[in-house]
């Protein structure tokens, strides 16, 4: 049989992207499972430094490094930047999980461990594998993505209850009451999905709940 002439880039073909998707988690795993306690702070990557969740998402981060944890965020601006320096100012480790795009998001500065990814899945099992807790501020369709990913990982039994908080109850308010109404009304959820998350509106309430959900666990 005669063969084809050779491609250029035989790393293009599906059975070698298997071994880049190995790669990340292998990698991913090493790098992480030795940080210890952590929360993953998500939000929106256009607020402005010096908005309200701007400063709100830097001190809850300054005041859960208080508490003994590390902070894990996607690496970009916006709320995952004053999540790192809220982190790193304070002394604590700031770690970012940045996502190659077609659009480069650069690093924020405020990163003590840098990880890159390659692929959306890879980085989501990385958040999900090693935080005690996810800390959910204002934000779009990637911030809509892990919150109700994280909701559906809990309800399904897919991974252990872990704290989920929504932090800013204005922002939340239309959402929060669709699905206690619309969602509720059709039967798509019941009372036990609507206790899954909290909504805090302070750094405080957010370290409250916490400790009183961990205080239980021991």
């Amino acid at each position: 049989m005669k063969k084809g002439p050779l491609r250029e880039d035989f790393t293009a073909e599906e059975p070698w992207r298997v071994f880049r998707i190995m790669g990340e988690f292998v990698e991913g795993f090493e790098m992480l499972s030795q940080i210890g306690p952590a929360v993953s702070i998500f939000g929106s990557a256009r607020s402005k430094s010096g908005s309200m969740y701007y400063k709100l998402a830097r001190e809850t981060a300054s005041v859960l490094v208080k508490e003994g944890y590390k902070i894990i965020t996607g690496a970009g601006p916006g709320i995952m930047e004053a999540a790192n320096k809220g982190a790193k100012l304070s002394g604590g480790e700031s770690i970012g999980l940045n996502i190659e795009v077609p659009v480069a998001q650069q690093p924020n500065a405020y990163i003590t461990t840098l990880m890159e990814f390659r692929y959306f899945f890879c980085r989501k099992v990385m958040f999900a594998k090693y935080s005690k807790a996810f800390v959910v501020f204002p934000g779009g369709f990637g911030t809509m993505d892990e919150l109700f990913e994280s909701l559906t990982l809990v309800q399904t039994g897919r991974v252990p209850f872990f704290p989920i908080i929504v932090v800013g109850r204005k922002y939340w308010k239309g959402l929060i009451d669709w699905m206690s109404l619309d969602m509720m009304n059709n039967g798509c959820i019941g009372d036990a999905d609507m206790k899954i998350f909290h909504v805090a509106d302070r750094p405080e309430e957010v370290a409250a709940i916490l400790r009183k959900f961990y205080k239980k666990k021991k």
